[in-house]
Protein backbone atom coordinates (compact mmCIF):
# COMPACT_ATOMS: atom_id res chain seq x y z
CA UNK A 1 0.00 0.00 0.00
CA UNK A 2 1.21 3.14 -0.92
CA UNK A 3 0.97 6.06 1.44
CA UNK A 4 -1.58 8.90 0.93
CA UNK A 5 -0.46 12.10 2.25
CA UNK A 6 0.20 13.49 5.96
CA UNK A 7 -2.44 12.69 8.68
CA UNK A 8 -5.42 14.58 7.89
CA UNK A 9 -4.53 15.45 4.25
CA UNK A 10 -4.75 13.63 1.31
CA UNK A 11 -2.12 13.86 -1.56
CA UNK A 12 -3.07 15.38 -4.89
CA UNK A 13 -3.19 11.84 -6.28
CA UNK A 14 -5.88 10.78 -4.07
CA UNK A 15 -7.79 13.86 -4.31
CA UNK A 16 -7.70 13.83 -8.17
CA UNK A 17 -8.68 9.74 -8.83
CA UNK A 18 -11.53 11.00 -6.29
CA UNK A 19 -12.63 14.25 -8.19
CA UNK A 20 -12.30 12.05 -11.49
CA UNK A 21 -13.97 9.15 -10.15
CA UNK A 22 -17.27 10.73 -9.39
CA UNK A 23 -17.24 12.98 -12.56
CA UNK A 24 -15.94 11.21 -15.39
CA UNK A 25 -14.93 7.76 -14.23
CA UNK A 26 -11.53 6.16 -13.29
CA UNK A 27 -9.95 3.86 -16.49
CA UNK A 28 -8.37 0.86 -15.63
CA UNK A 29 -4.99 2.02 -14.81
CA UNK A 30 -6.00 4.17 -12.53
CA UNK A 31 -8.59 2.15 -10.73
CA UNK A 32 -5.44 0.16 -10.18
CA UNK A 33 -3.48 3.08 -8.66
CA UNK A 34 -6.46 3.67 -6.42
CA UNK A 35 -6.87 0.45 -5.21
CA UNK A 36 -3.56 -0.28 -4.33
CA UNK A 37 -3.58 3.04 -1.79
CA UNK A 38 -4.36 2.81 1.44
CA UNK A 39 -7.57 1.53 2.08
CA UNK A 40 -8.70 3.05 4.96
CA UNK A 41 -7.20 6.23 3.62
CA UNK A 42 -9.32 5.72 0.55
CA UNK A 43 -12.46 4.88 2.88
CA UNK A 44 -12.19 8.26 4.97
CA UNK A 45 -11.60 10.51 1.67
CA UNK A 46 -14.90 8.93 0.38
CA UNK A 47 -16.90 9.96 3.31
CA UNK A 48 -15.87 13.72 2.32
CA UNK A 49 -18.69 12.79 -0.36
CA UNK A 50 -20.82 12.32 2.20
CA UNK A 51 -20.43 15.50 4.23
CA UNK A 52 -20.84 17.31 0.84
CA UNK A 53 -23.80 15.15 0.09
CA UNK A 54 -25.05 16.40 3.53
CA UNK A 55 -23.89 20.32 2.83
CA UNK A 56 -25.65 20.24 -0.27
CA UNK A 57 -29.01 18.97 1.52
CA UNK A 58 -28.43 21.62 4.47
CA UNK A 59 -28.20 24.35 1.14
CA UNK A 60 -31.52 23.53 0.10
CA UNK A 61 -30.28 21.81 -3.21
CA UNK A 62 -33.66 20.47 -4.21
CA UNK A 63 -33.32 17.06 -5.78
CA UNK A 64 -34.11 17.46 -9.58
CA UNK A 65 -34.82 15.05 -12.52
CA UNK A 66 -31.05 14.10 -14.26
CA UNK A 67 -31.65 13.18 -18.02
CA UNK A 68 -31.50 9.61 -18.33
CA UNK A 69 -28.13 8.60 -19.56
CA UNK A 70 -26.31 11.06 -17.14
CA UNK A 71 -28.34 9.13 -14.10
CA UNK A 72 -27.56 5.51 -16.44
CA UNK A 73 -23.70 6.67 -16.04
CA UNK A 74 -23.77 7.87 -12.31
CA UNK A 75 -25.18 4.94 -11.42
CA UNK A 76 -22.82 2.37 -13.46
CA UNK A 77 -19.76 4.33 -11.80
CA UNK A 78 -21.78 4.15 -8.17
CA UNK A 79 -22.09 0.01 -9.02
CA UNK A 80 -18.31 -0.12 -10.14
CA UNK A 81 -17.22 1.71 -7.58
CA UNK A 82 -18.78 -0.32 -4.43
CA UNK A 83 -17.88 -3.88 -6.51
CA UNK A 84 -14.46 -3.06 -6.82
CA UNK A 85 -14.04 -2.23 -3.02
CA UNK A 86 -15.95 -4.21 -1.28
CA UNK A 87 -13.69 -6.88 -0.81
CA UNK A 88 -10.90 -4.48 1.05
CA UNK A 89 -14.76 -2.75 2.63
CA UNK A 90 -15.56 -5.98 4.07
CA UNK A 91 -12.21 -7.41 5.77
CA UNK A 92 -13.60 -7.97 9.22
CA UNK A 93 -17.05 -6.93 8.64
CA UNK A 94 -19.88 -9.07 9.83
CA UNK A 95 -21.79 -11.15 7.95
CA UNK A 96 -25.15 -8.72 8.59
CA UNK A 97 -23.32 -5.93 7.52
CA UNK A 98 -22.15 -7.64 3.96
CA UNK A 99 -26.29 -8.35 3.72
CA UNK A 100 -27.15 -4.73 4.19
CA UNK A 101 -24.50 -4.16 0.99
CA UNK A 102 -26.94 -4.85 -1.83
CA UNK A 103 -29.47 -2.52 -0.21
CA UNK A 104 -27.22 0.03 -0.16
CA UNK A 105 -26.49 -0.52 -3.69
CA UNK A 106 -30.31 -0.41 -4.80
CA UNK A 107 -30.41 3.66 -3.18
CA UNK A 108 -27.63 4.68 -5.71
CA UNK A 109 -30.29 5.62 -7.83
CA UNK A 110 -32.29 8.60 -5.85
CA UNK A 111 -30.32 11.44 -5.29
CA UNK A 112 -31.51 11.85 -1.63
CA UNK A 113 -30.41 9.40 -0.21
CA UNK A 114 -27.91 11.03 1.95
CA UNK A 115 -30.91 11.43 4.14
CA UNK A 116 -31.40 8.10 4.72
CA UNK A 117 -27.89 7.38 5.80
CA UNK A 118 -28.22 7.17 9.65
CA UNK A 119 -30.47 3.87 9.08
CA UNK A 120 -27.37 2.00 7.53
CA UNK A 121 -24.14 0.73 9.09
CA UNK A 122 -21.65 3.14 9.34
CA UNK A 123 -19.04 0.42 8.59
CA UNK A 124 -20.96 -0.72 5.46
CA UNK A 125 -22.55 2.42 4.18
CA UNK A 126 -19.51 4.06 2.52
CA UNK A 127 -19.86 2.62 -0.62
CA UNK A 128 -22.76 3.79 -1.71
CA UNK A 129 -22.67 6.90 0.33
CA UNK A 130 -19.78 7.80 -2.33
CA UNK A 131 -21.87 7.28 -5.00
CA UNK A 132 -24.52 9.06 -3.66
CA UNK A 133 -22.06 11.75 -3.51
CA UNK A 134 -21.42 11.39 -6.88
CA UNK A 135 -24.80 12.62 -7.44
CA UNK A 136 -25.09 14.81 -5.69
CA UNK A 137 -22.21 16.81 -7.25
CA UNK A 138 -23.79 16.17 -10.46
CA UNK A 139 -26.95 16.91 -8.96
CA UNK A 140 -24.95 20.57 -8.34
CA UNK A 141 -23.23 20.93 -11.50
CA UNK A 142 -27.10 20.71 -13.24
CA UNK A 143 -28.51 22.97 -10.83
CA UNK A 144 -25.71 25.23 -11.10
CA UNK A 145 -25.15 25.12 -14.61
CA UNK A 146 -26.32 29.09 -16.03
CA UNK A 147 -30.09 28.78 -16.77
CA UNK A 148 -31.52 29.20 -20.28
CA UNK A 149 -33.01 32.53 -20.23
CA UNK A 150 -37.05 32.39 -20.59
CA UNK A 151 -38.75 33.54 -23.49
CA UNK A 152 -40.91 36.31 -22.39
CA UNK A 153 -44.14 36.79 -24.75
CA UNK A 154 -44.24 39.76 -26.43
CA UNK A 155 -47.18 41.43 -27.00
CA UNK A 156 -47.65 41.76 -30.24
CA UNK A 157 -51.28 42.89 -30.22
CA UNK A 158 -51.10 46.17 -32.22
CA UNK A 159 -53.96 48.31 -31.10
CA UNK A 160 -56.26 49.64 -33.85
CA UNK A 161 -54.51 52.73 -35.52
CA UNK A 162 -57.03 55.69 -34.10
CA UNK A 163 -57.89 57.53 -37.54
CA UNK A 164 -56.75 61.40 -36.75
CA UNK A 165 -59.07 64.08 -38.28
CA UNK A 166 -57.16 66.45 -39.91
CA UNK A 167 -57.59 69.78 -37.85
CA UNK A 168 -59.67 72.44 -39.61
CA UNK A 169 -58.61 75.43 -38.74
CA UNK A 170 -61.15 77.86 -37.74
CA UNK A 171 -62.71 79.90 -40.23
CA UNK A 172 -61.23 83.69 -40.29
CA UNK A 173 -63.98 85.66 -38.55
CA UNK A 174 -64.48 88.93 -41.14
CA UNK A 175 -64.24 92.33 -39.37
CA UNK A 176 -67.63 94.08 -38.49
CA UNK A 177 -68.59 96.55 -41.29
CA UNK A 178 -69.13 100.08 -41.07
CA UNK A 179 -72.98 99.43 -40.53
CA UNK A 180 -72.37 96.66 -38.20
CA UNK A 181 -70.16 99.07 -35.59
CA UNK A 182 -72.56 102.27 -36.29
CA UNK A 183 -75.25 100.11 -34.83
CA UNK A 184 -73.12 99.28 -31.90
CA UNK A 185 -71.76 102.46 -31.26
CA UNK A 186 -75.63 103.80 -31.02
CA UNK A 187 -76.24 101.46 -28.38
CA UNK A 188 -72.91 103.07 -26.14
CA UNK A 189 -74.76 105.48 -23.89
CA UNK A 190 -72.24 108.31 -24.02
CA UNK A 191 -72.07 108.10 -27.76
CA UNK A 192 -73.18 111.32 -29.79
CA UNK A 193 -75.78 111.26 -31.85
CA UNK A 194 -76.39 114.14 -34.52
CA UNK A 195 -79.36 114.57 -37.68
CA UNK A 196 -77.82 116.23 -40.63
CA UNK A 197 -80.10 118.51 -42.78
CA UNK A 198 -79.88 118.54 -46.42
CA UNK A 199 -79.28 122.14 -47.42
CA UNK A 200 -80.49 124.01 -51.09
CA UNK A 201 -77.57 122.50 -53.17
CA UNK A 202 -78.41 120.20 -56.28
CA UNK A 203 -76.73 117.51 -54.56
CA UNK A 204 -78.71 117.73 -51.55
CA UNK A 205 -82.07 117.09 -53.10
CA UNK A 206 -84.08 114.50 -51.21
CA UNK A 207 -80.58 113.42 -48.73
CA UNK A 208 -80.95 112.42 -44.85
CA UNK A 209 -78.32 111.58 -42.87
CA UNK A 210 -77.16 111.28 -39.55
CA UNK A 211 -74.05 111.07 -37.34
CA UNK A 212 -73.05 109.23 -34.49
CA UNK A 213 -69.64 110.01 -32.55
CA UNK A 214 -67.82 108.33 -29.22
CA UNK A 215 -65.99 111.14 -27.71
CA UNK A 216 -63.89 108.07 -25.89
CA UNK A 217 -62.09 106.29 -28.33
CA UNK A 218 -62.67 109.72 -30.82
CA UNK A 219 -64.35 107.59 -33.92
CA UNK A 220 -67.74 108.46 -35.46
CA UNK A 221 -69.76 107.16 -38.26
CA UNK A 222 -71.69 109.53 -41.18
CA UNK A 223 -74.77 107.67 -42.64
CA UNK A 224 -76.68 108.90 -45.44
CA UNK A 225 -79.82 107.72 -47.89
CA UNK A 226 -80.27 109.00 -51.10
CA UNK A 227 -77.03 111.46 -51.72
CA UNK A 228 -75.86 111.53 -55.26
CA UNK A 229 -73.57 109.37 -57.14
CA UNK A 230 -70.10 111.65 -57.46
CA UNK A 231 -66.95 111.19 -59.65
CA UNK A 232 -64.03 109.99 -57.59
CA UNK A 233 -62.23 111.31 -60.78
CA UNK A 234 -63.79 114.72 -60.76
CA UNK A 235 -64.99 115.60 -56.70
CA UNK A 236 -65.55 113.85 -53.77
CA UNK A 237 -67.51 114.33 -50.60
CA UNK A 238 -65.32 115.80 -47.65
CA UNK A 239 -66.52 115.62 -43.77
CA UNK A 240 -65.68 118.27 -41.16
CA UNK A 241 -66.20 118.34 -37.51
CA UNK A 242 -66.40 121.55 -35.67
CA UNK A 243 -64.92 121.69 -32.22
CA UNK A 244 -65.58 124.41 -29.60
CA UNK A 245 -62.06 124.68 -28.73
CA UNK A 246 -60.82 125.73 -31.89
CA UNK A 247 -61.56 128.76 -34.33
CA UNK A 248 -64.63 128.12 -36.13
CA UNK A 249 -63.32 129.15 -39.22
CA UNK A 250 -60.68 126.01 -39.09
CA UNK A 251 -63.18 122.82 -38.91
CA UNK A 252 -61.62 119.42 -38.81
CA UNK A 253 -60.77 117.32 -41.43
CA UNK A 254 -62.52 113.91 -40.68
CA UNK A 255 -61.84 112.56 -44.77
CA UNK A 256 -63.30 112.34 -47.75
CA UNK A 257 -65.62 109.37 -49.50
CA UNK A 258 -67.49 108.77 -52.95
CA UNK A 259 -70.64 107.39 -53.25
CA UNK A 260 -71.42 104.79 -56.05
CA UNK A 261 -74.10 104.25 -58.11
CA UNK A 262 -75.79 100.80 -56.62
CA UNK A 263 -75.04 102.55 -53.33
CA UNK A 264 -77.95 104.57 -51.97
CA UNK A 265 -77.51 104.27 -48.59
CA UNK A 266 -73.90 104.66 -47.83
CA UNK A 267 -72.40 104.63 -43.96
CA UNK A 268 -68.86 106.19 -43.79
CA UNK A 269 -66.27 106.25 -40.98
CA UNK A 270 -64.56 109.63 -39.66
CA UNK A 271 -60.87 109.84 -39.64
CA UNK A 272 -60.38 113.12 -37.91
CA UNK A 273 -56.98 114.02 -38.65
CA UNK A 274 -56.88 116.11 -34.81
CA UNK A 275 -57.99 115.32 -31.59
CA UNK A 276 -61.59 116.28 -31.34
CA UNK A 277 -61.91 117.79 -27.51
CA UNK A 278 -65.58 119.00 -27.72
CA UNK A 279 -67.71 118.21 -30.83
CA UNK A 280 -69.96 121.03 -31.89
CA UNK A 281 -71.02 120.59 -35.34
CA UNK A 282 -70.87 118.31 -38.03
CA UNK A 283 -71.21 119.15 -42.03
CA UNK A 284 -70.34 117.78 -45.36
CA UNK A 285 -69.27 119.17 -48.41
CA UNK A 286 -68.65 118.78 -52.40
CA UNK A 287 -64.59 119.64 -52.83
CA UNK A 288 -62.28 118.69 -55.77
CA UNK A 289 -60.56 114.59 -55.72
CA UNK A 290 -58.60 114.46 -52.64
CA UNK A 291 -60.08 116.97 -50.62
CA UNK A 292 -58.89 120.08 -49.11
CA UNK A 293 -57.06 120.99 -45.70
CA UNK A 294 -59.06 124.12 -45.33
CA UNK A 295 -62.46 124.15 -46.82
CA UNK A 296 -64.23 127.33 -48.10
CA UNK A 297 -67.59 126.26 -46.98
CA UNK A 298 -69.21 127.33 -50.22
CA UNK A 299 -70.39 123.52 -51.29
CA UNK A 300 -72.22 122.37 -48.15
CA UNK A 301 -74.53 119.80 -48.97
CA UNK A 302 -75.21 118.25 -45.22
CA UNK A 303 -75.11 120.16 -41.59
CA UNK A 304 -76.31 119.38 -37.88
CA UNK A 305 -75.24 120.42 -34.79
CA UNK A 306 -74.85 118.64 -31.60
CA UNK A 307 -77.53 119.27 -28.79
Amino acid sequence: MSESGSHGHPDDALVDLLVKQVTEGLSAAEQRELDVMDSARVTQESRSFEKAAAAATLAGITPVELPAALRAQLQRQGEAQLAANTVVALRGTSAATIAAAPIAAARVDAVPAVAARGTASRSGSWGWLAAAACLVLAVLGWVRSPPTAPTIAQNTTVAPAVPVEPSVPPAPVAPPTPAEERTAMLAQADSIKVTLGATKDPAAVGVTGDVVWDPASQKGFVHFVGLATNDPQVRQYQIWVFDGTRDKRYPVDGGVFDVPADQPEVVIPIHAALAIRQAKAFAVTVEKAGGVVVSGLGHVVALGAVG
